[in-house]
Formats: structure tokens, C-alpha cells, sequence
């Protein structure tokens, strides 16, 4: 059996699609394939299932050779099932050409199924787009399976010593925990834990690199919603500035504090009663 998966938006947006993607294929069996952005189409790299990537930037204003040369890819293969997490008149059109007798989505006149998707993690709402397809998920459960040279390299990478290792991942944009916080919040630690180990989220590197960094750690505290997503999906103790609860696995060692847009308002005494260290 081959599904057909259509995920717009950047890396964070394809991660959080990663489980629904996995359990599919040990559902059904089934040999995965994704039209994403070139951009974000890192994150399907994590996960051994997807057999072939499609290039499709859906919020790039594709135009009408675009959506015909996504047709020829879609039409190629014999899909049994579509998950689409796109919108619009031309997806619609593209789809109801394409041959695919199971075509889920939210709205749309190509669609087979429509759903609703809970409020709540990403992930695990993507369990509504998978029950059309008598498949169940429960997100929580996933883990990135990461290689073991990876996880060895990321290891040696960090700072000497036997303390835990507290992964420190400022977001990028604008909005951010001040800097000043940031920089400040080692010395407040190591106040109450001396042999902490501070790493600082490595950005720049390769996706897989960054979740080895991630899985190496002991604790995350992330505004990055990358790294988030990557120390949700590593099963991580986790720290995430902006996010909120109900946006959240509800799971021991998973919470989020500050309101996205307000991080400035953050007292670091909050963060570190987060971190158990009030």
C-alpha cells in the first residue's frame, strides 16, 4: 500500500506530522511519500517509512505548471490513500484528477473524508486525519529512531564533566526571552547546581545532527519551535517558552510557560521553578 501525505508549512510544521506518518506506515504497511517544501523536506529524512520526497512549496503561490508537474508525480504511483493537510481550489483540482480512491482532509470537494481536527498538540491531532483509514494514534508514544553513530557524536560533543546537561535553544525570531535572560540563567543554575553542563542548540547543523544534540542532553529549555518539536519527539524533559499547555503531550517533564509574542514579560524566576530549581 502507498499513502500519499500533502504538508505545507516549514520544519516545525512537518515534524509535528512525523508520528501520524510513522504509524501509518506500520498500520497499513504501507510506503510513505510527502509533497512538501524543499526547505522543510529535512524532516522527513528522520523517518525511514517515506520512500520518496515531492518538492511542492505550497505557500510559494505555486503556479499552474507547478500544480501540473505535482499531478504527474501523484498520478504516477498507484496511492491508495491521501492525507491532505493543504487547502485550496487548486489542491482540489489536482486531487480530483489524481486517481486516489481515499482522500482525507478538513474541507475541500476532492475529499472523500472530511474531519475536524481536535484542539490540542499538533500530533496527536493528526489522529482525526488517520481514523477515515482505521488507523489509530496516540503521538506520545513516538520516538525518533536516531542512529547510533549520531548519538555517539553528539555525545562527544558535549562539555566535560558528569553533570546533567541542560540544552539551551533560543528561538531566532523576534519576540524572543530577552538575551539578557538567556545569558543570565547559567550562572542562576549552577548557583544550585554547580557541575551543570550548558549547551547551546546548534542551529546551523543538519536536522539529524540537531536531534542528536537534542537526544543527548538531559533537559531541553527551547523558544525554538524546531528544537521543540525534535525534544518532543526524542521523548525529552522539556522546558518550552511560548508554548501552552494544551499545546503540549501531557507527559511528566513536558511543560510549557509564557505567552508566545510576550516572552519579555518571562520572570527567570519562573523559569527556574520549571526547571525544578525554584
Amino acid at each position: 500500500m502507498r499513502v500519499l501525505f500533502l504538508v505545507p508549512g516549514g520544519l516545525d510544521q512537518q515534524l509535528q506530522v512525523l508520528p501520524a506518518a510513522a504509524r501509518t506506515a506500520d498500520a497499513l504497511n504501507a510506503q510513505i511519500q510527502v509533497a512538501c517544501a524543499p526547505a522543510a523536506a529535512a524532516a522527513w529524512s528522520l523517518l525511514p517509512a517515506v520512500e520518496k520526497l515531492i518538492p511542492f512549496d505550497f505557500n510559494a503561490s505555486p503556479t499552474l505548471a507547478d500544480w501540473a508537474n505535482l499531478l504527474g508525480n501523484v498520478r504516477e504511483p498507484d496511492f491508495q490513500a491521501c492525507i491532505n493537510l493543504a487547502s485550496g481550489r487548486q489542491v482540489d483540482l489536482m486531487l480530483s484528477m489524481s486517481h486516489i480512491p481515499n482522500r482525507v482532509a478538513q474541507s475541500g470537494f476532492s475529499a472523500t473524508s472530511t474531519v475536524t481536527p481536535p484542539t490540542g498538540w499538533s500530533a496527536q491531532a493528526m489522529a482525526s486525519f488517520l481514523q477515515p483509514l482505521g488507523v489509530s494514534l496516540e503521538a506520545a508514544s513516538f520516538r525518533l529512531a536516531l542512529p547510533k553513530p549520531a548519538l555517539e557524536q553528539a555525545s562527544s560533543n558535549l562539555p566535560a564533566g558528569q553533570g546533567p546537561a541542560l540544552l539551551l535553544a533560543p528561538s531566532a525570531t523576534s519576540g524572543d526571552w530577552p538575551s539578557a535572560c538567556w545569558q543570565q540563567l547559567p550562572e542562576l543554575v549552577r548557583a544550585k547546581l554547580p557541575d551543570l553542563r550548558v549547551v547551546e542548540a546548534n542551529r546551523n547543523a543538519k536536522l539529524l545532527e540537531r536531534a542528536a544534540q537534542v537526544a543527548s542532553c538531559d533537559v531541553v529549555l527551547s523558544s525554538d519551535p524546531v528544537t521543540t518539536e525534535l525534544a518532543l519527539l526524542c521523548g525529552m524533559p522539556l522546558v518550552a517558552l511560548g508554548r501552552s499547555a494544551a499545546d503540549l503531550p501531557k507527559r511528566d517533564g513536558v511543560q510549557g510557560i509564557g505567552d508566545a509574542g510576550h516572552l519579555d514579560q518571562l520572570h527567570t524566576a519562573e523559569v527556574l521553578q520549571a526547571l525544578g530549581l525554584g
